[in-house]
């Protein structure tokens, strides 16, 4: 059974992107696939430094963090966009998870040979669109087979329902879509 691991580029409270990557983790837990959904607040790291790595290794929450994505086959993420970027935090914790613990570990070894997709959405009429132009390259640079469907999601002050659906119902099967979608691909590639 396809391990996925789902989670969002903001560590705020009441995250629009955090509810969305739960739309999306949820379509993939109805097809089949065994889904973690973490937030990034109970992984925090610092800032990513070379001299602090050097001196005292991957900090615990990193560690822990490249762990799940490690035992996971894909990834459900999505982003808020930030001037027309992916989030900080998302970027930070991929950086730290990213480096090798020893000499004889594989590069990248949380990320080469995976399957993500991705997502996004925030206030502007474009949904984070813009950010996700980045995020895709930042995980394909990182050997992430990034499928090729995405959404972006607009007007995400309105676009969520009190029990955090979407509005939307055409929007809310797209994204639940793409967790049917990542879950039929890992299945296939596993086969």
């Amino acid at each position: 059974m396809p391990r996925i691991l789902a989670f969002s580029g903001s560590a705020r409270s009441q995250s629009f992107n955090q509810r969305l990557v739960a739309i999306a983790a949820t379509g993939a837990e109805q097809a089949g696939a065994e889904v973690k959904l973490i937030s990034l607040a109970d992984y925090p790291m610092p800032i990513f430094n070379q001299d602090l790595e050097r001196t005292q290794g991957l900090p615990d929450e990193a560690r822990a963090f490249k762990q799940l994505l490690v035992e996971s086959d894909g990834f459900l993420i999505s982003s808020p966009e930030y001037n027309s970027a992916f989030s900080p935090l998302l970027k930070n914790a991929l950086d730290w998870a990213s480096r090798s613990e020893t000499e004889e570990e594989q590069p990248l070894l949380a990320y080469r040979g995976k399957v993500a997709v991705i997502m996004a959405t925030s206030p502007g009429s474009l949904g984070g669109l813009r950010g996700l132009v980045f995020l895709r390259m930042l995980l394909n640079n990182l050997a992430i087979n990034v499928l090729p469907g995405q959404q972006a999601i607009p007007a995400a002050a309105s676009a969520f329902s009190q029990n955090g659906t979407l509005r939307d119902k055409n929007q809310q099967q797209a994204v639940l879509n793409l967790g049917t979608t990542l879950f039929q691909t890992l299945n296939k590639l596993m086969d």
